[in-house]
């Protein structure tokens, strides 16, 4: 084998770019020697198969008239891309904008703090590098300390919030560093989470960590003159011992040089007492601060990427109930939730054949967009477009063939449906209600009847003791908390209204109008009534009514809604809390069908130039609940060599790639090497278990199937 074809051969050992390998499960965690759990599994589906059959069914010949599937599964990855840039682009925005506040406060209370130890003292730069403390007044040994209460359940939320401010106090001026919980641990001890800090400001860090060697770099011209902030961004997971200690070496030298800290808390404020000793508590001036709410960040971010039309990416009904559920089992985590419609939106263009459409909403000139793609259509794709069951009517198909009015009006119709929903939960939130509710229920295609939407008067007076949650839709209980709003509350939500409902003239002038109605009225009295249904409110309901009636067209209810709304809450379950190492077996199973080279697609037998972990779990189906590992092992070096030597005869029949050839030993010993990775990533995905002492020579089988 020449050296070419064996540096190719060791480049596609190391490459398992196909393969998510988490980290090897701890040993409590894999089932014991006397286990026998058996994962049955099924052939998986082919990788598109509504669109197979609905080509089939228009056609009715599978071969006629064929278009290249693979150039617009190309073009759905690319709109993937696009889409969530977009939509990613859109959250960091939504919470760094919720978030800004809380930074600001941050950074006027570092201002204030620095402000304080200067007055206290300014020592010269040959006294800041002096050796021992300047004041022994231990007022001079306290250091600022700004405690952040986040509220999250995990810490997953905080670490977007943190590395923002870290960001924020940085382009302002100020010297950083980060101690994670881990190199605050006994593990490391001081010296340790103390050289971790000299790290990140220091260029060059002595042997001996020190204060001195701190106070030398802060003397600098460039350095001098700026407070240094160390954030630590989950001080419930540090040991409280190692942070004391640094609390109080550091505050022996605060007036030299000095450092604030910014501490996370997830639970409460006096999270620090139960932590820290009372003497390190003492050399601490403390700041207490809270980040933004929950809700608020979750009503901010469900109004930016689900109800305006952010991207073009819509879910359905049922898979926003679900997503609604699976946020409130996992604690109220807004990284689970965007994880959960990350994976959504990924399924959709995944399934969805002309869900490559979508990005035509983030183009300045949409219609042209759509234009271009349908002229460029082949037949079969045409067929298949106006065979989607929202527009398989002759109707519809009569309508919306001859240009791009049904996506153009679809993108009309969720602007307003957004502007209305929106007006929904301005009325909503005086009583507690929730954006996301909201938006579960209006995108309920249900809710597309009169009977459904509608509350009259009558009704407005049975709700008035229902809380939310009661059974009771949270539409009805917008309208009831509408007719008994305050009159001066109802002023601002008329203006809100006003602002939402920009592009709907017609609409706008309504809501005007009977604003400067209410203001009318208002004047006239000394104080707003409360507690009954007056005609100013009764007025609003009605308006608010109508437009509902009109505007609040669920998605699923439109032609053309597939191209751009994810509906298939099936898949999405089965992939988050689907079983899956079951599905890792099927994708090594059937990896020829993923993989897009010709020798893998075509092979029968199992190909030696398949991934090595899909080869042993092929090579596993042949036996039993155990597997010698020497049988095992010749097989998988047999289908090698094989390969090897046709990489041979192609590399011997070109002169001018003739090099030494590596010895036997050394290509048997890279084969042995690949074995036991190979074996390890099938341990640590839960395919095999590791042989046991008593039976060395054997591999137990986990998973079975086909």
């Amino acid at each position: 084998m020449s050296a070419t074809v064996s540096d190719t051969l060791l480049t596609a050992a190391n490459n398992i770019q196909p393969f998510l390998v988490l980290h090897k499960a701890a040993a409590s965690s894999l089932p014991s020697s006397g286990s026998r759990l058996r994962i049955q599994t099924s052939q998986p589906s082919s990788t598109n198969p509504k669109l197979a059959k609905r080509c089939r069914d228009t056609t009715g010949e599978e071969h006629e008239d064929e278009w290249d599937l693979e150039q617009y599964e190309k073009l759905r990855l690319e709109a993937f891309h696009r889409t969530w840039s977009k939509i990613q682009s859109t959250i960091d925005e939504v919470l760094r904008g919720i978030n800004l506040k809380l930074f600001n406060q941050v950074l006027q209370w570092v201002k204030e703090s620095f402000a304080l130890v200067r007055a206290t003292g300014r020592p010269h730069h040959t006294e800041v590098q002096q050796s021992y403390p300047l004041l022994t007044d231990v007022i001079c040994k306290r250091i600022p300390t700004a405690f952040i209460l986040t509220k999250n359940a995990e810490f997953v939320d905080d670490i977007t919030t943190f590395r923002d401010l870290a960001g924020h106090l940085e382009s302002n001026g100020c010297h950083l560093a980060k101690l994670s919980a881990a190199e605050l641990s006994a593990k490391h001890g001081v010296g340790g989470c103390f050289r971790s800090l000299l790290r990140q400001l220091l260029s060059d860090v002595p042997d001996v960590a020190s204060v001195s060697a701190l106070a030398s770099w802060y003397c600098e011209a460039e350095n001098y003159g700026q407070p240094i902030i160390v954030i630590i961004d989950d001080l419930e997971q540090c040991s409280g011992d190692v942070l004391g200690e640094l609390v109080m070496m550091l505050s022996e030298c605060v007036i030299k040089v000095p450092i604030f800290f910014v501490m996370g808390i997830a639970t409460t404020l006096d999270a620090p007492t139960k932590i820290l000793s009372s003497e390190a508590l003492q050399r601490l001036e403390p700041c207490k601060l809270t980040l933004g709410s929950l809700s608020d960040r979750m009503n901010a971010l469900v109004e930016s990427i689900l109800v305006k039309p952010c991207s073009g990416f819509c879910i359905g009904h049922e898979v926003a109930m679900f997503l609604r559920d699976y946020f409130f089992r996992h604690d109220g985590m807004v990284t689970s939730f965007i994880s959960a419609l990350k994976l959504a939106c990924s399924k959709h263009f995944s399934l969805e054949p002309l869900s490559f459409l979508c990005i035509g909403m983030l183009e300045e000139d949409c219609e042209e967009f759509w234009r271009d793609k349908f002229k460029a259509f082949p037949q079969q794709m045409w067929k298949y477009a106006f065979g989607l069951p929202s527009c398989a009517s002759a109707n519809n198909s009569s309508s919306y063939s001859s240009n791009m009015v049904g996506l153009s009006k679809l993108l009309k119709l969720q602007k307003d449906w957004g502007s209305v929903l929106l007006c929904l939960y301005e009325a909503g939130r005086h009583d507690k209600v929730q954006l996301l509710d909201i938006f579960s229920e209006a995108v309920n295609p249900d809710l597309q009847t009169e009977n459904a939407l509608f509350v009259s008067k009558a009704t407005c007076e049975n709700l008035s003791g229902v809380k939310s949650g009661s059974g009771k839709g949270f539409i009805a209980q917008v309208m009831n908390t509408l007719r008994h709003l305050p009159v001066e509350t109802l002023l601002h939500v008329l203006e809100v209204w006003s602002n939402h409902l920009k592009g709907m003239s017609e609409i706008n002038n309504k809501v005007k109008e009977l604003q400067s109605t209410t203001k009318e009225k208002w004047t006239r009295r000394s104080t707003a009534s409360t507690g009954n249904c007056n005609p100013l409110n009764e007025k609003a309901a009605v308006l608010l009514q109508d437009v509902i009636r009109k505007y609040l067209v669920p998605v699923e209810c439109l032609p053309f809604h597939e191209i751009i709304c994810f509906k298939n809450v099936d898949v999405l379950q089965s992939a988050l809390i689907g079983n899956p190492r079951r599905m890792v077996q099927l994708d090594l199973l059937k990896s020829q069908s993923h993989l897009k080279c010709s020798c893998c697609r075509s092979a029968t037998a199992v190909s030696g130039s398949l991934h090595d972990t899909s080869i042993m779990c092929n090579l596993s189906q042949e036996y039993g609940e155990v597997i010698n590992l020497h049988d095992w092992y010749m097989t998988f070096e047999g289908i090698i060599n094989s390969t090897n030597s046709k990489a041979k005869r192609k590399c011997y029949s070109s002169p001018s790639k003739k090099k030494s050839k590596p010895s036997s030993l050394e290509a048997r010993a890279m084969i042995q090497a690949r074995f036991c990775r190979a074996v390890t990533e099938m341990q640590i995905t839960g395919l095999v278990q590791m042989p046991s002492k008593r039976r060395p020579d054997l591999v137990q089988r986990i998973a079975f199937g086909p």
